[in-house]
């Protein structure tokens, strides 16, 4: 019972985020934004939606138990990722969005985990260790493994290089980026 709570927190903080990011969106179209790599986002939204009905599937249907040894760190690493990804959104402020989307003239966000150049997209860090650690706060191990895979797929196939795609098309001293971003 606890952790279908934990996953529908999960989800309804997915609502709360579409709504900033909306909300976001509109904002940085306004101001001349252009947006990058649609076709991708339709497989981005199934696959986070689909890992949290997979979480319940899983634990559910196959009867998956809590181990506390590997529940617990799983439990603490998806607490970590939600204030990791809470902190890009609050650091890219109204740039920040779940699509790509480039305001030219805009510059760089340089504050939150984005003062560091070496890490390229925090929020990608959240995704991924959010990703597999959900599932395995309840040994959900098939749900972490699959999701992970395909999330790899998704990111480093698609989703990263169109977001270095639309930086590129910015100056070094112009580079907002309105997904997880170099913004």
């Amino acid at each position: 019972m606890l952790y279908t709570l934990l996953v529908v927190a999960t989800g309804l903080e997915r609502l709360a985020e579409l709504i900033v990011s909306d909300r976001n969106a509109r904002w940085s179209f306004a101001r001349g934004g252009v947006e990058y790599g649609q076709r991708h986002f339709p497989a981005m939204v199934l696959l986070h939606t689909g890992l949290l009905i997979a979480c319940l599937v899983e634990v559910w249907g196959l009867g998956r138990p809590f181990i506390p040894w590997l529940g617990w760190p799983m439990l603490a690493l998806v607490l970590a990722s939600q204030a990791l990804r809470w902190w890009c959104i609050g650091a890219l402020g109204r740039r920040w969005n779940t699509r790509v989307i480039v305001v030219p003239g805009l510059p760089r966000v340089t504050r939150g985990p984005y003062r560091w150049s070496w890490l390229h997209h925090p929020n990608y860090i959240a995704v991924i260790v959010e990703g597999f650690a959900l599932p395995l706060v309840h040994s959900a191990w098939i749900t972490a493994l699959c999701f992970t895979v395909l999330n790899a797929i998704l990111l480093f196939r698609f989703r990263i290089p169109i977001e270095n795609t639309a930086l590129a098309t910015l100056d070094h001293r112009r580079s907002p980026l309105e997904g997880d971003g170099q913004a």
